[in-house]
């Protein structure tokens, strides 16, 4: 699985710091590292929303206060398939 995070000026300032760490963390937590590639790229062209979020190419629009709820219902289902 492959998850992007925006690293873009609009993003940085809603929290992509925090959304990337929390991320990193429940990925190590839940020893994913070898099922989940965590990366970033600049821009993704919706600066309006929160936190751009990629998961396999589907777009998300994350917060720091909603990301561990995200990846506790809609990644680690994905990945119980």
């Amino acid at each position: 699985m492959q998850i992007t995070v925006c690293l873009g000026d609009s993003c940085h300032l809603k929290g992509t710091r925090q959304v990337a760490e929390t991320l990193q963390r429940l990925i190590w937590e839940n020893g994913l590292q070898d099922e989940i590639d965590l990366s970033g790229t600049f821009c993704m062209g919706r600066c309006r929303t929160g936190v751009s979020v990629t998961v396999d190419g589907a777009y998300h629009s994350l917060s720091p206060e909603t990301t561990e709820r995200f990846f506790q219902e809609q990644i680690l289902p994905q990945l119980r398939q």
